[in-house]
C-alpha cells in the first residue's frame, strides 16, 4: 500500500511517499503554496495521487508540546477533512512535534549547505512524519483504521 505524508507549513508542503510494501518513506516534492490559487495545489497532489497509486494520506498534525491542539493543529484538521472528501481516501493524522528539528538534524549530519537545506526541509520533514507512522504501523503501536 502506498501512503503519502504532507508536512503542512503556511507557504509550503512537503510531500513524501513510502515505498510499495510500506517500509520506508522518501521525500519527494515540496509544494509552493498560493493564497490565491488553492486549486492548484490540489491538483498537484491529485498528480501525485494518480501517479504513484496513492491508497492512504497522512497529515503531520502539529501538536503543542503539552499534547493539546493549537490553531495550526485546527488547520491541519481542517484540511485533513477537505483531502478526505476531494479524494475519497482514508488520512490519518500523525503527530509531527519535532518533525522539523528532527530533519534539521538529518541534513546537518549530511553536511548539506544552509541554502540547500532549507529547499528541501519541507519533503524530509514529511519523510520523517511518515517513517514515524510506518514503524508504528510496523510494531503494530497504534491502531489505525
Amino acid at each position: 500500500m502506498r501512503i503519502m505524508a504532507l508536512d503542512l507549513g503556511e507557504k509550503t508542503i512537503g510531500v513524501a511517499l513510502s515505498d510499495p510494501f510500506g517500509w520506508t518513506a522518501q521525500g519527494i516534492k515540496v509544494i509552493k503554496r498560493d493564497k490565491n490559487n488553492k486549486e492548484r495545489e490540489i491538483k498537484l497532489l491529485e498528480e501525485i495521487i494518480q501517479s504513484h497509486q496513492v491508497e492512504k494520506i497522512v497529515i503531520g498534525l502539529p501538536l503543542n508540546l503539552n499534547g493539546t491542539t493549537g490553531e495550526q493543529g485546527h488547520r491541519a484538521l481542517a484540511y485533513a477533512a477537505r483531502l478526505r472528501q476531494l479524494f475519497k481516501l482514508p488520512v490519518d493524522l500523525w503527530d509531527e512535534r519535532l518533525s522539523t528539528v528532527a530533519a534539521e538534524r538529518v541534513l546537518l549530519e549530511a553536511d548539506i549547505t544552509r541554502k540547500k537545506r532549507k529547499q528541501v526541509i519541507d519533503k524530509i520533514a514529511a519523510a520523517v512524519i511518515l517513517q514515524g507512522y510506518l514503524d508504528a504501523l510496523k510494531n503494530k503501536e497504534v491502531n489505525f483504521s
